[in-house]
């Protein structure tokens, strides 16, 4: 009964009927109704021997509350009492039994699945009532028997109880379904912080570079080639304006088709060249790494070379003297990395803008391993950062 209001299946081969011709299912179901609940009872009715046989009035009352029956999604409480008002009339007036009750239970469990829980009570109570003292009330049967009356509220109570099963069933998949939709979009959501996070590190680093040396290089050719001069002005202004921007569009993710990595993957492995970079913009890196060769966790060693991109850059930008000391130790199940600063703490004099979220994007990056981060200044010096990374993962 309520099976017919049931969600879409798993396969979605019901589902897409449902979907793209909704009447051709509700019409299968009224003519397979219709068919048992009308042919059924005429069928039964001829070996039976009852006050009065099954004639027009019989089949008009069998017919009436059939015709409720596409109502009871949009008014399951009208389909229902529809269906209960002719079913106990034509039970009342000694009309033959028979599969008379099929349209009451599917608009009854219809109704329970609705959550209209009030109304299906109210139509079992009316409906024992009727069923069991109608006939004797109109004189069209024998008097109603305890035991009749006992098989009676037993069988309203296994219905009620069958209907509210399915009603929770459906709650439940409607709500798993809620569920994995949401997961979903946290999923999205997380894939489009990630990349916003690549794009901030890769894209903003270098940026900041080619500022760097386009001022270098302007400060170093003082006098030099007038039409140079203004190359690297512009070289120089474009970058700064790109790093401003940035900030602007890393929420807007455009989707494109997936290509091979042209460029070696960020890795640990890859600090020298790291370092190489760093020292092209001027900043002299000393390097102390302590760990083994097992290889690190993916998310562990991306997160870490990140982060030691980033600070770097912060030093180039940042820093009136830099200069920087980038230590990687991996003990006891943690990996733990420091950049720091060997400035005095005074800011550079160097007009280049902030690429976003720096600090804030190494908290995330930390914090996406299970690790945490910490960032600030040193007495007299320039700034520190110190990450440390779980390695309960490590292959």
């Amino acid at each position: 009964m309520g099976g017919a209001d049931a969600d879409a299946q798993p396969d979605g081969s019901v589902g897409s009927v449902r979907a793209e011709w909704p009447w051709l299912s509700e019409l299968a179901l009224f003519a397979l109704v219709g068919l048992v609940h009308i042919g059924g009872t005429a069928l039964a009715a001829q070996h039976q021997d009852v006050a009065r046989s099954l004639d027009r009035v019989g089949v008009g009352l069998l017919s009436l509350g059939l015709v409720g029956l596409p109502l009871r999604r949009r008014s399951p409480e009208g389909a229902l009492a529809l269906a209960l008002a002719s079913t106990g009339t034509y039970w009342a007036l000694g009309f033959p039994r028979g599969p008379v009750f099929l349209v009451l239970i599917v608009t009854f469990g219809a109704t329970v699945v609705a959550g209209r829980r009030a109304a299906a009570v109210a139509s079992l109570v009316v409906g024992f009532v009727v069923f069991t003292f109608g006939r004797d009330l109109l004189g069209r049967g024998d008097p109603p028997s305890l035991a009749g009356g006992v098989g009676l509220a037993a069988w309203l109570i296994t219905l009620l109880s069958i209907a509210e099963v399915v009603r929770a069933r459906g709650e439940r998949a409607r709500e798993a379904q809620r569920s994995g939709d949401e997961a979903l979009r946290r999923q999205a959501a997380d894939e489009r912080v990630r990349i916003a996070r690549e794009l901030h590190d890769a894209v903003a680093h270098n940026m900041s570079m080619i500022n760097i040396q386009a001022g270098v290089a302007l400060h170093l050719m003082d006098g030099g080639d007038p039409e140079a001069a203004e190359a690297l002005r512009t070289i120089k202004e474009a970058s700064k304006e790109a790093l401003v921007e940035l900030r602007s569009i890393l929420g807007v993710l455009r989707a494109v088709d997936e290509e091979s990595p042209r460029t070696p993957t960020p890795s640990l492995a890859r600090i020298d060249e790291l370092v190489a970079t760093a020292a092209k913009s001027g900043v002299d890196v000393h390097l102390d790494v302590d760990m083994d060769a097992g290889p690190l966790p993916r998310p562990v060693d991306l997160a870490a070379y990140r982060i030691i991109q980033e600070s770097l850059t912060n030093v180039a930008r940042h820093s009136d003297r830099p200069e920087a000391v980038v230590r990687v130790r991996a003990a006891a199940g943690v990996l733990t990395v420091e950049v720091l600063d060997e400035g005095t703490g005074r800011a550079s004099t160097r007009d280049i803008p902030s690429g976003g979220n720096g600090i804030a994007g190494m908290r995330e990056r930390a914090a996406s391993v299970g690790g945490e981060l910490s960032a600030g200044a040193r007495p007299g010096q320039g700034f520190a950062v110190t990450a440390r990374l779980p390695l309960e993962d490590r292959s």
